[in-house]
């Protein structure tokens, strides 16, 4: 026991009163001359409303409407109009060679219209036509999950280690479902307002749908972060920073998102930069916005805070700082009709790699320094921006793969592919020892 809780050595007892001597057992009177309680009156039932036959019909009637309406709304909602299976998470894939094969053949393809990319997740490859989202064997193409829907898919990428879906549904693209890659479970779902034809540029922290009047932001669990330009179902007037722009391509690095806008009254193109996260998700906070020297402008890349911009008519790949001021200037060698028009999503087409990032302008590839954006090589002849495959660097050119130097572009060998008489765009991504083709439509995957 504690010294707190001995008692006191010189506390007094307590002392309790004797207690008075029970009374004999059968000796106290516990009954009083009391008068008996007369009987409550009788109270005549009322009558259910409900015992008529009538009434007994009308009861039934509303039972059946109610079932009714019950499996009208199951059979009419998003759950009733959803097939979908799930899997248990996949083996790794095995590792990719230590150099890119010097042949390389196609195992296997599917539909997908609705992935710009090839879609890897985690051990898995997403293909996303028509309304279904489906997890795929890199090796094999068999499907080990399936999200389904009565809706037309306007695209699907990957950030976060989910995938993201976006749905069409009457007059945008505002039904996003986000799934485990590994399984299928489905982790997040919103309603957003982006516009048809919409890509999403991700910077690794948040995702933005691209549109013509308005750019929408989401963090990872799908919850809206910023908003820009035309807001529908305005609640809050004022907070936009300008009224009646258009815009072109959108890029995306360190939290913040890069513009071409073209507004009303300004003479030529305007690059704006703002934050992906604002204070309030209404209230855009802009890092700089300023007027170009020229229209037809593009901002293909953005690196830390350097944002890189062509301006077409100048023949030159500018620069930017992140306060806005101009860094540097080059000229730029590519043919007029690879600039004569902003791409379809609004999205460039580049990939980055640990040293570069590459810029495909629709004929050349060029090379630009992840440090400041700079141009360091190009390459005519290509069909796409390269990729890391098998430690090296890999880019699609007419009739198969150039195998390629970082440093100084140099070709290193080519690879033979057959692509079946397709000869358009060609992106790619590796999964383990597969390399992924986006042809057009269709994925096909490459060994």
């Amino acid at each position: 026991m504690s010294e707190d809780e001995k008692a006191p050595e010189s506390a007094p007892e307590e002392v309790t009163p004797a207690a008075e001597p029970a009374p004999e057992y059968g000796s106290e009177d516990v009954l009083e001359d009391v008068p008996p309680t007369p009987p409550a009156p009788r109270v005549k039932a009322r009558r259910s409303p409900w015992n008529r036959g009538r009434d007994r019909v009308v009861a039934a009637l509303i039972a059946v409407g109610v079932v009714a309406v019950a499996l009208v709304v199951g059979a009419t909602s998003d759950s009733a109009a959803t097939d979908r299976t799930e899997s248990a998470p996949p083996p790794a894939l095995p590792m990719a060679p230590d150099k890119v094969p010097g042949s390389m053949a196609e195992i296997w393809s599917a539909p997908s219209g609705a992935t710009p990319v090839p879609v890897v997740a985690g051990d898995s490859v997403a293909t996303a036509d028509g309304g279904e989202v489906a997890a795929r064997d890199p090796l094999t193409g068999q499907v080990r999950w399936h999200y389904t829907r009565d809706l037309p898919l306007c695209t699907l990428d990957t950030v976060w280690g989910r995938l993201n879906a976006v749905y069409h549904k009457s007059r945008n693209c505002s039904e996003v479902t986000q799934l485990d890659p590994a399984t299928g479970r489905i982790t997040a779902q919103r309603n957003g307002n982006a516009e048809l034809g919409t890509q999403l540029v991700d910077d690794g922290s948040h995702v933005t749908a691209t549109g013509k009047t308005l750019l929408t932001t989401w963090r990872d669990d799908l919850v809206q972060s910023a908003e820009y330009g035309q807001v529908p179902a305005l609640v809050n007037a004022g907070k936009q920073p300008r009224t009646g722009c258009t815009y072109g391509t959108v890029a995306a690095a360190s939290g913040k998102i890069g513009v071409i806008e073209r507004c009303p009254g300004d003479p030529a193109d305007r690059l704006t930069v703002y934050k992906a996260a604002p204070e309030k998700d209404d209230e855009p906070q802009v890092s700089f916005s300023s007027v170009l020297a020229g229209k037809r402008a593009r901002v293909i890349a953005m690196s830390g805070d350097v944002t890189a911009v062509v301006l077409p008519d100048q023949k030159l790949l500018v620069t930017y700082n992140g306060d806005g001021t101009q860094r540097a200037a080059y000229p730029l060698d590519v043919p007029a009709g690879d600039l004569a028009a902003d791409p379809p999503s609004g999205v460039e087409a580049t990939t980055q790699t640990a040293q570069n990032v590459y810029w495909f302008s629709g004929s050349k590839v060029v090379a630009l320094s992840r440090d400041d954006l700079s141009p360091r090589w190009t390459l005519s002849s290509a069909l796409g921006p390269g990729t890391t495959f098998a430690q090296q660097l890999v880019v699609p050119i007419k009739g198969g793969l150039a195998v390629l130097n970082e440093n100084d572009g140099s070709t290193i060998r080519t690879v033979g592919v057959e692509r079946r008489g397709y000869q358009g765009p060609v992106r790619l991504a590796a999964a383990g020892p597969v390399l992924l083709e986006q042809r057009g439509p269709t994925l096909t995957a490459l060994k």
